[in-house]
Formats: C-alpha cells, sequence, structure tokens
C-alpha cells in the first residue's frame, strides 16, 4: 500500500491547466523521485500532494484513505512534511528557534533535535546564529531538519540540491540516504538525473502537467536515452 499517492489528478491555475490526470505514489520506505524540465509541473505536483494547489478532479490519499478534502495544515498534522524549493525558513529566527517552532505539532517519533544536529552537525554549531546569515547548503539543511522535526511518514522535498556546490550536494544527498535508511520514505523533485539516480527506488517523468514515463531506476537506465530526451531544455 502507498503511503502518498495522487490518483487521476486535475489541478489548474485559473484557466490553464498545470496537470493532467497525474498519478504518482510513494511507497512505505521508498524513494521515489519526479523528473522533469522547468515548468514541466513538478512543483505543482507536490503542492497537489500537500494541499496547496487544490484538485479540480482526481485523488489524493494518505495512508490508504481519501483525504482530498483536508487542508494543507490537517495533511501535515496526518504525517506530510513539505520542504519547497525556496526553503521558507524563518530569516530572522536562530537556528535553533527554527527547530524549536517545528515541534509544536507535537508528533512522536524518532526525529528529536538531538537526532538532527547527528545529522547536521553544521546546524548545532550555527544554532544562534539567524536563519538568514546561513549558506543556501545550511539553510537547505535547516529547512530538511525542520521538516523531519514533525516526524512525517513521508518527507516531500522540492529540489533540495538546486544551485548547491558539489560538495554540498554530495552531503544532503548522503542526508537523504541515511533519513530513507531509518525508514522515511521520500518524494523527491529533480530537474535533472544526477541525484535521482544515486538516491531513488523508481522514478517518473513529468512534462505539461502529464505523467509520461514511470518506472524503477533499472528501467531508468535502460531507457536512459529517451528518459534524458524528454528532461531536457
Amino acid at each position: 500500500m502507498s503511503i502518498l499517492a495522487l490518483e487521476e489528478a486535475d489541478v489548474f491555475y485559473g484557466k490553464a491547466q498545470a496537470l493532467q490526470r497525474a498519478s504518482i505514489a510513494v511507497g512505505q520506505g521508498e524513494i521515489v523521485s519526479l523528473i522533469g524540465r522547468n515548468g514541466a509541473g513538478k512543483s505543482t505536483t507536490l503542492k497537489a500532494a500537500i494541499g496547496l494547489a487544490p484538485l479540480r478532479a482526481g485523488r489524493r490519499v494518505l495512508g490508504g484513505q481519501d483525504v482530498t478534502g483536508l487542508k494543507p495544515s490537517q495533511l501535515a498534522r496526518r504525517g506530510i512534511a513539505f520542504v519547497p524549493e525556496d526553503r521558507r525558513i524563518f530569516a530572522n529566527l536562530s537556528v535553533h528557534e527554527n527547530l524549536v517552532l517545528a515541534q509544536v505539532m507535537d508528533r512522536r517519533g524518532p526525529w528529536t533535535m538531538d537526532r538532527v544536529w547527528r545529522l547536521f552537525p553544521v546546524l548545532k554549531d550555527r544554532g544562534a546564529q539567524p536563519g538568514n546569515t546561513l549558506s543556501g547548503g545550511e539553510q537547505q539543511m535547516l529547512a530538511i531538519a525542520r521538516g523531519l522535526l514533525t516526524n512525517p511518514a513521508v518527507l516531500l522535498l522540492d529540489e533540495p540540491t538546486e544551485g548547491l556546490a558539489p560538495l554540498v550536494v554530495e552531503q544532503l544527498t548522503e542526508a537523504m540516504r541515511t533519513i530513507n535508511a531509518e525508514g522515511m520514505a521520500i518524494l523527491l523533485v529533480e530537474q535533472n538525473l544526477r541525484v535521482p539516480m544515486k538516491l531513488a527506488h523508481r522514478q517518473y517523468v513529468i512534462d505539461h502537467g502529464a505523467m509520461l514515463w514511470s518506472g524503477t531506476t533499472a528501467d531508468l537506465l535502460a531507457d536512459r536515452a529517451r528518459v534524458e530526451a524528454l528532461i531536457s531544455i
């Protein structure tokens, strides 16, 4: 059974259709990637999953239950954590204060402040610093850590490595691997294949709001030329 799924989802922004009968599912303990070029509908898919983009048609399913009508706050309390592309940390609050606020929902689970410090030791070192003084990579770590402290069933990451230095990308890749190894399901959005090929169990390719390809990472390797053609600019 899927932890999280969109089934035949249609999303519109005004009269413009952003998702067309889009279906995607994340199973227990999986890393699933959603790949596509700019404007393909990747971020809209995540927003549809967390309730920020209302469904015109189709269903949103969480833990086997239809949650199409629930608000984003209700979905967060039921176990979806969303780390947006722009991170949305509280710039004027300290690193420690950002993380304390993430615990307001009081969802019990393995992710505690100490556990987050061990995953991202640099955040402990920067604990008293305002969020806006962190580097881009450190801000991304803070955004992920904040999501983890809600102890979600599934973590949605929107282009977490975009614009970051290769060394930081490697650090975040290893962090995602560790998070998943401890049982967390992850839906990872990326524009290219670099990180998903290292991490994901299954892959989806989206373009013009429609899912054009899906399969395992082994399937993608066998069909790589076609997939790269779909995501190339």
